[in-house]
């Protein structure tokens, strides 16, 4: 269900800023708000850094990566 939202008080320069940023997406400067809204709001979660480790692929064993001596 969609919810209506009011943002008051907002300064001129960003209400400009967002009306420029609109049309040159073809797009209402509410439509623009919208779409900045769910951009920011709604992104996947962050994986902690445990996650991350344990996703990157075994590359090989600590020792295949000793620096040689030429």
């Amino acid at each position: 269900m969609a919810t209506n939202l009011v943002v008051r008080n907002v300064d001129e320069d960003v209400a400009l800023a967002l009306k420029q940023l609109a049309a040159s997406h073809g797009r209402s400067a509410e439509a623009e708000h919208r779409e900045i809204l769910k951009a920011v709001l709604q992104r996947p979660k962050r994986r902690s850094v445990a996650e991350v480790l344990s996703s990157m692929p075994n590359v090989g064993e600590d020792t295949d990566f000793n620096s040689r001596s030429i």
